[in-house]
């Protein structure tokens, strides 16, 4: 049984391959319930390879991934997923052929351990009325920002409580960082547990609890958002921001 102190999402010693390739490099990363994690570095860095890791879309893997206190380094992506995890990919994976509602449709409720009843139609569009008024329109007629309110929208209907959200800001109009912005505090405010990776640091910075800064595939800073004044020769150096 879990108890409330297990964390959400804990990582050690994770070591990842693409083919011959050596991505990650001994990760060890460890997100509370209800937080909101950051991961931070330059392209290349192995931060998208650490959540493609998780789900289980590299090659080779080794180490210990726990998720709500459940191993899950040897499991299939499809198991992984009934844990109560959720993937919001850069490219967003909207169906060109189905409409706005028929994407958000599409995915099943999770029925896995830990997995909270997902957020209803009436929920999600409240909290994206866009996608409301675009609900029968052509997935890939949607703005950008469109896509990414549906990416987003489509994994918390699952009921998935533990969420995975790579570059969601990235090539979006200010308005609509800003509204995504606002959707990560509401879904900090009802309990979900979200680990970003962006490179829009001025996004990033007001939501996170605490950053994890990566370079080589491994971690090389950790602090907590009180700690980001004082970090940020470190970060201009490593990051350049």
């Amino acid at each position: 049984m879990t108890s409330l102190n297990t964390p959400a999402l804990e990582i050690k010693d994770l070591h990842a391959w693409y083919g011959e390739s050596h991505i990650l490099h001994g990760v060890d990363l460890t997100v509370n319930r209800g937080e909101v994690v950051t991961l931070l570095g330059r392209n290349g860095a192995g931060r998208t390879t650490t959540l493609r890791a998780i789900m289980g879309l590299t090659g080779a893997r080794k180490g210990s991934i726990k998720v709500n206190g459940h191993e899950t380094i040897s499991l299939p992506t499809h198991k992984i997923a009934h844990y109560g995890i959720g993937y919001c990919p850069e490219e967003r994976a909207i169906f060109s052929s189905l409409s706005c509602e028929e994407n958000l449709m599409l995915p099943p409720v999770l029925k896995g351990a830990d997995t909270s009843k997902g957020m209803s139609e009436t929920d999600i569009y409240e909290m994206f009325p866009n996608l409301k008024e675009r609900r029968q329109s052509q997935g890939t007629r949607l703005s950008g920002g469109e896509q990414q309110m549906l990416a987003v929208g489509r994994i918390l209907r699952t009921g998935a409580n533990l969420l995975l959200l790579d570059e969601i800001s990235e090539g979006l109009a200010p308005v609509i960082v800003q509204a995504l912005a606002r959707m990560i505090l509401m879904l900090k405010q009802k309990g979900y547990t979200v680990v970003m990776v962006e490179q829009n640091f001025r996004f990033a910075a007001p939501l996170a609890d605490r950053f994890y800064v990566m370079e080589h595939g491994s971690i090389v800073e950790r602090f907590a958002a009180n700690e980001l004044e004082a970090k940020m020769p470190v970060l201009h150096e490593l990051l350049g921001v």
